[in-house]
């Protein structure tokens, strides 16, 4: 299961920066494509901030919280002997994406998002990247594993 954890790990990084790397070259100067109707769009947009582009031009903030939470997280994945299988798939989807948004933040000095949803009139959603998806999608199972007590393995002997 460390492999399939592994394969994660670097898909999302790698699908992440391919993905950012084709919107800046398809859609940074030019309009968004419409994918599902105005539903589901690709548009360029720079985030020089976090989830909802709150804490905006704070760069460092975000490389320092980066750093810290990648250190915690790898202590997590390798020292803790007891974690289930989806639980290191979980912490590898969040590292993944972090590390995605990482390197968009050392190179750029803000992370590239294209991935624009909108219902209506009624709301238009942040627009978000590959990255980010992982890090929700991490999150929330790690948080569905931790409320059903699947986190970590039963000690038999406890």
């Amino acid at each position: 299961m460390n492999i399939l954890a592994g394969i994660i790990f670097l898909f999302s990084i790698v699908s992440d920066q391919l993905t950012k790397l084709w919107a800046v070259n398809q859609l940074k100067d030019g309009e968004s494509i419409k994918l599902i109707g105005n539903f589901l769009r690709f548009t360029y947009a720079e985030n020089k901030g976090a989830a909802f582009s709150i804490l905006q031009n704070q760069l460092w903030f975000f490389i320092i919280a980066t750093v810290v939470m990648l250190i915690i997280l790898g202590y997590m994945f390798f020292m803790a002997k007891n974690l289930t299988p989806v639980s290191r798939l979980s912490i590898s989807m969040i590292a993944g994406g972090a590390i995605g948004n990482f390197i968009d933040r050392l190179r750029l000095g803000h992370v590239v998002d294209f991935i624009d949803v909108r219902f209506g009139s009624f709301y238009n959603f942040p627009i978000f990247n590959i990255a980010d998806s992982f890090v929700v999608c991490g999150t929330i199972l790690m948080i569905i594993l931790i409320l059903f007590n699947k986190f970590e393995k039963s000690d038999i002997n406890g």
